[in-house]
């Protein structure tokens, strides 16, 4: 979708949600979240009244992608990565598995383009390498989400108040994921 005043491609999402909502990401993307039923040219009327405002969002999220812009990660430099989470990560697990009291299978370590780690039903862990360049915090808090999800697989208000009981801070942890996990990514090359 393209609208005149907003220089990038428009996302649409339309799903069973009541409101519509427009998203400007850290990299500069743009989506547009619509109920199902909604016609098109709300949408549109919508995105025309709000173009200035999206617009000036969009460039300064580029000027702080382009300012803050850290050189790509080579294989090498990948590699050094995951060896190291390969030796982090287990211990950093089995010292927060005690504390919650939950108990997992093998640990994973890859480089991920969307996910920072995860939990099968098997109780087996995959964590993102790309996690040892995060605070240690950060890590931290990824590490008790996954093992929080052997006592919930989902996230509701119980895998919440078991991940918090654990780890207080996760909510600061979080946002720095969800601002600066873009970044991170990007010098993987996603």
């Amino acid at each position: 979708m393209q609208i005149e005043g907003i220089s990038a491609e428009i996302r649409l999402i339309r799903s069973k949600r009541r409101t519509l909502s427009a998203e400007v990401r850290s990299d500069g993307s743009i989506t547009v979240r619509a109920p199902l039923r909604m016609p098109l040219p709300e949408i549109e009327r919508f995105l025309i009244r709000k173009a200035a405002f999206i617009e000036r969002h969009r460039q300064r999220c580029l000027a702080d992608l382009q300012q803050h812009q850290e050189p790509p990660l080579t294989a090498g430099e990948l590699a050094k990565l995951a060896e190291k989470a390969k030796a982090v990560i287990p211990q950093r697990t089995a010292v927060y598995a005690d504390k919650i009291g939950v108990s997992y299978g093998r640990i994973t370590i890859r480089c991920q383009k969307t996910r920072w780690g995860s939990c099968s039903s098997a109780g087996n862990l995959n964590f993102n390498c790309l996690l040892m360049l995060a605070p240690p915090e950060v890590l931290d808090s990824v590490i008790v989400h996954e093992l929080c999800h052997r006592l919930h697989p989902n996230h509701s208000r119980s895998f919440y108040a078991a991940v918090y009981r654990a780890f207080p801070d996760y909510n600061r942890c979080d946002r720095w994921l969800r601002e600066n996990g873009p970044a991170l990514l990007r010098r993987a090359g996603y």
